[in-house]
C-alpha cells in the first residue's frame, strides 16, 4: 500500500523531453496493471506509458500537448492491494498487435481500445471508435477494423442548395504530435541550413520502358517496381564518387560524417503528416529488394506502425510526390543530413533528338543540399552523376 510516481522514461536516442499527446485515464479512475496510462511523443514515434500497478489516479503531471522532461512526474497513483511495485513503467510502442480471426462487440458503454496510432487515424476520417467493434482478443479496435468500417459505412447525403449558402465558420485546430515534431523538424532545418537547390531535366524513355518491360517479365513473382527502387540504385551508384553527399552535418560540434553505408530516407505521406522511414543498407539491395523493403516501410509508415528504429538513422533522403510532383520543387532538407534528391513527375513532350522532333518522357530532378558543406559545382556533379545512370538504365546493373 502506498503512493507510487510514475516519471517520464528515458527512450534513448538521447531524447531530454517528450510531448504529452494523450491521456488515457483521468483523475480518480482506477486502473489495473498494465493498463496504459497515456501516450507521449518523441522526435521518431508515439509511445504508450502503461502502469506498474494496480491503484487509483491521484494526481497528473501535465496537459495534452505540453513538453515533460525525462524523469519528470508523469502520474502519481494510489496503490492497491500488496506487492512491490515497479520502479519504472515499460514503454509500449504504438504499434498495432496481430489481428483475431473474427471481430467482438463491445459492450455498452465501455471505453474503446485502440493504439494512438489507431486513435490518430480514426480522428482524421471521422470515425467514432465507439461504434467500431475491435477484432483483437481483448476487444482492441485495430487498422483492420478501420478499414471493415469504412466499407460499412454509408455514403454521404445528396448534396442540395444549402451548400451554396455562405459560410462564416472558423476552426482553431491545435498543431501537435506527429504535426508539431514536423512542423519544429522544418523550422529548424531551414533557420539552421544554407539550402541550395539544384533542378535538372532528366530524360527517362528508356528507363521507363526498362521497367515495363522488367514487370511484365517477372509478373507477380518478384515485386513491383516503382520509379523509386530505381533512383535509390542510381543513386548507390553516384555516392562513393561524392562521399560529402552522403553524410550528417554536426554543425555545433563543427564534425562532418561521411557514411559507407548508404541509409536512404524514404520521405512518406500519411494521415498524420510527412514521415521518413529508412530503407537501410540500400548499397547491398538488388533493385527487387529495395522495392520490396521501400513497400513494406511505407504501410507501416502510413498505418501508424513504424518504429522508432524504423524512422531514424538515414543519411540521405529521396522525396516524390509522384503524379502531382510538379514541375519542380524545392525540397527541404532532413537534417542533420546534407542533401535531399527530389523527384518531380514525368510528362510525355516534343524534344529535339538527332536533328528531328520526338516525343520522350521527361522528368526533373530538384535536389537539395547544406551549402555550408556541400559546393554547388560537387552537387552539380552528383545530380548529373545521377542523371547518366537514369537516362542510360544500363548502367544501373553496372559496377
Amino acid at each position: 500500500m502506498g503512493t507510487l510516481t510514475i516519471k517520464v522514461p528515458d527512450l534513448g536516442e538521447g531524447i531530454a523531453e517528450v510531448e504529452l499527446v494523450a491521456w488515457r485515464v483521468q483523475l480518480g479512475d482506477t486502473v489495473a496493471e498494465d493498463q496504459v496510462l497515456a501516450d507521449v511523443m518523441t522526435d521518431k514515434a508515439t509511445v504508450e506509458i502503461p502502469s506498474p500497478v494496480a491503484g487509483r489516479v491521484l494526481a497528473l503531471g501535465g496537459e495534452v500537448g505540453q513538453q515533460i522532461a525525462v524523469g519528470a512526474e508523469l502520474i502519481r497513483i494510489d496503490v492497491t492491494g500488496g506487492g512491490e511495485a515497479r520502479e519504472e513503467a515499460p514503454v509500449v510502442s504504438a504499434a498495432a498487435p496481430a489481428p483475431a480471426p473474427a471481430e467482438r462487440a463491445r459492450p455498452s458503454g465501455d471505453k474503446p481500445l485502440a493504439s494512438p496510432a489507431v486513435r490518430h487515424r480514426a480522428a482524421v476520417l471521422g470515425i467514432d471508435l465507439r461504434q467500431v467493434p475491435g477484432s483483437s482478443a481483448d476487444g482492441r479496435i485495430l487498422h483492420e477494423d478501420l478499414d471493415a468500417w469504412l466499407l460499412r459505412r454509408p455514403g454521404p447525403p445528396a448534396p442540395d442548395a444549402a451548400r451554396y449558402a455562405e459560410r462564416h465558420d472558423e476552426e482553431a485546430v491545435p498543431v501537435t504530435g506527429v504535426r508539431r515534431r514536423i512542423a519544429q523538424r522544418m523550422q529548424d532545418a531551414m533557420h539552421r541550413i544554407p539550402h541550395f537547390t539544384y533542378v535538372e531535366e532528366v530524360d527517362v524513355t528508356e528507363l521507363e520502358l526498362l521497367r515495363a518491360r522488367i514487370n511484365e517479365r517477372w509478373g507477380g513473382e518478384r515485386a513491383h517496381l516503382t520509379l523509386l527502387p530505381l533512383l535509390v540504385r542510381s543513386v548507390v551508384l553516384a555516392v562513393p564518387r561524392f562521399p560529402q553527399i552522403n553524410a550528417r552535418f554536426d554543425d555545433e560540434a563543427g564534425v562532418l560524417t561521411r557514411h559507407g553505408a548508404v541509409h536512404v530516407g524514404i520521405a512518406t505521406q500519411t494521415a498524420a503528416g510527412l514521415m521518413v522511414p529508412v530503407l537501410r543498407h540500400a548499397e547491398a539491395r538488388d533493385l527487387w529488394s529495395s522495392a520490396t523493403e521501400i513497400a513494406r516501410l511505407a504501410d507501416a509508415a502510413r498505418a501508424g506502425r513504424a518504429t522508432r528504429d524504423e524512422l531514424s538513422g538515414s543519411t540521405l533522403t529521396v522525396t516524390s510526390l509522384g503524379a502531382l510532383g510538379g514541375i519542380a520543387s524545392t525540397p527541404i532538407i532532413n537534417a542533420p543530413e546534407v542533401a535531399i534528391v527530389g523527384v518531380n513527375r514525368i510528362v510525355q513532350r516534343p524534344v529535339m533528338l538527332g536533328g528531328a522532333v520526338v516525343a520522350r518522357r521527361m522528368m526533373n530532378l530538384s535536389s537539395s543540399f547544406d551549402h555550408r558543406v556541400v559546393d554547388g559545382q560537387l552537387a552539380a556533379e552528383f545530380v548529373q552523376a545521377v542523371r547518366a545512370s537514369l537516362e542510360c538504365p544500363a548502367l544501373l546493373f553496372v559496377e
